[in-house]
């Protein structure tokens, strides 16, 4: 029987994106030739969370996009025969754009590597950066998120969960272990 642990609550992920929206605006000196882009399912959510608090403190809103990858994976035949394929929707252009992909969980690196091989189809980015929820480690791709919420150590076979209310009904990132 797995144990469930919770390791951020809403009022945690709040804060979260907060910060993340800071160290964002921070970097970039403002949000000039800024955009988000989410990756569908919970990365989308979440960049349009970042997009409304970088309105908040900024002023301006930033152009948001969101992207299913399920056919840019490497691994889709093994999840699926027929995978789900819903439409990807960036309503800017990428070209020369400083392009933050935003998704729920940071693992692998497989995702990001889907996801930059589908923006590339959109055009040319001038930058990709990388904002997260959760990173908990183990790459197989040398990539890394260029903003956090929070670093996990995890073993391999844990299963991190993030529910967001638009998604789930409620907010929290909890642990599934053995």
């Amino acid at each position: 029987m797995k144990r469930q642990r919770t390791i951020l609550t809403s009022k945690d992920i709040e804060r979260a994106l907060v910060r993340i929206s800071c160290e964002i605006i921070e970097a970039h000196k403002g949000v000039q030739n800024l955009a988000l882009t989410g990756i569908m399912t919970r990365g989308d959510y979440l960049a349009k969370r970042l997009q409304k608090q970088i309105e908040k403190l900024e002023g301006v809103s930033i152009p948001v996009g969101d992207m299913d990858i399920n056919l840019y994976r490497d691994d889709w035949t093994k999840i699926s025969s027929q995978p789900i394929v819903r439409p990807s929707k960036i309503p800017f252009s990428v070209d020369d754009k400083e392009i933050i992909l935003v998704d729920d969980v940071l693992f692998t690196g497989r995702t990001i590597r889907a996801a930059m091989d589908a923006l590339m189809d959109f055009g040319r980015p001038a930058r990709i950066e990388l904002a997260v929820l959760v990173d908990r480690g183990h790459r197989e791709l040398p990539l890394q998120a260029d903003y956090k919420g929070v670093c996990l150590n995890t073993i391999h076979s844990d299963m991190v969960n993030v529910h967001l209310v638009e998604h789930d009904g409620d907010d929290r990132v909890f642990i599934e272990e053995d």
